[in-house]
């Protein structure tokens, strides 16, 4: 039961979300209605593969909704391969790239697709997606695609001037990068903001308040075929969800989560993040050596971007492919209402 020590204003649910699956499909996928009032901003098809020698490629392309407010990412692609030692932007292949901010967008029977725009400069991209299937290609550079993790998954948060309305869905896939064998997952995620609002810029009822200490996807494929995905958020006041899914059918979500993060001394990145869902089910992150995205911090996104991997506490299966990358803020705190101060 929740308690309140202070009482919020009309229309502000004191940062309580409202979390669930939700079913995938292209026809939904390529829907440009509002939701709740809100507008679709755009959809963030982003996530991380390996290639056998274990470097790291990460990468994202906005694909804004028409009309809608962009915020400063385009198309941003990050490997390990730079300083072998951190995810680095490689401004070197970003350069030719088309940086399309209204794309190309259809429907093929039940599958969405969106693409750069005929004659704009730049190497063109197509990117499709569907309740069963996704695909990406970056013209000499990157051509990925696979299938559905289990089921979508959705949550949104209202306020009392600005709102979310958040959705997410992750594809295990593998392909080529920089001509390399790789695979991993990637994550076709959109938000619907208030008018004029852009993810991690304006109007973003979480970010702009400064209320989240971790968020995170994420999505383990084990060598024996099993596999865990899902998505949290631990943050201040009432902050919070979390939805998990599984081989074994099952999906379960709740608001009931606490976390902790502890940062490296001198460094916006985390060394070590725990949550804990329903008060007994402790889930703990293993960051990669090589995960931190140095580049983001000073720009844009302003949280620390962050590789690694989520597992539940004790749970010994080994990694086939994975992603998780998430943000924590030392800004925001280590924990619910325990805030926190810049370096």
């Amino acid at each position: 039961m929740r308690t309140f020590k202070t009482i919020p204003q009309r229309g502000d649910f004191a940062y309580q979300c409202l979390v669930a699956p939700q079913k995938v499909s292209g026809t939904k996928l390529a829907d440009l209605r509002d939701h709740f009032g809100l507008k679709l901003t755009k959809h963030m098809p982003f996530g991380s593969v390996r290639d056998e020698e274990g470097h790291i490629y990460s990468v994202v392309r906005a694909v804004n909704a028409p009309n809608s407010t962009p915020n400063p990412t385009k198309f941003i692609y990050q490997s390990t391969r730079i300083d072998n030692a951190h995810i680095r932007v490689d401004k070197e292949r970003i350069a030719p790239r088309a940086m399309t901010m209204f794309p190309k967008r259809w429907l093929e029977g039940d599958t969405a697709c969106w693409s750069s725009i005929d004659g704009e400069p730049g190497e063109p991209w197509l990117i499709t997606a569907s309740g069963e299937r996704f695909s990406w290609k970056e013209d000499g550079l990157l051509d990925i695609a696979g299938s559905l993790i289990g089921n979508g998954m959705q949550w949104y948060l209202p306020g009392e001037h600005w709102g979310t309305f958040y959705v997410s869905q992750l594809y295990d896939v593998a392909g080529t990068c920089e001509g390399r064998p790789v695979k991993g997952v990637i994550a076709l995620d959109q938000a619907w903001m208030a008018e004029g609002g852009a993810i991690h810029f304006q109007k973003d009822l979480v970010v702009n308040n400064k209320m989240h200490v971790i968020w995170w996807s994420f999505a383990t494929i084990y060598t024996d075929g099993s596999w865990d995905a899902g998505s949290f958020m631990v943050g201040h006041d009432n902050l919070g969800y979390a939805i998990f899914q599984n081989d074994r059918g099952e999906v379960y979500c709740t608001t009931d989560i606490e976390g902790e993060v502890r940062h490296k001394d001198g460094s916006y990145f985390a060394e070590y993040a725990r949550i804990v869902v329903d008060g007994k089910e402790a889930w703990e992150f293993l960051p990669d050596p090589k995960g931190e995205m140095m580049d983001f911090v000073g720009g844009f996104p302003i949280t620390a971007q962050q590789e690694g991997r989520w597992r539940k506490v004790g749970d010994e299966r080994e990694p086939d492919r994975w992603m998780a990358w998430g943000e924590s803020d030392r800004r925001n705190g280590s924990a619910r209402n325990r805030y926190g101060c810049d370096l």
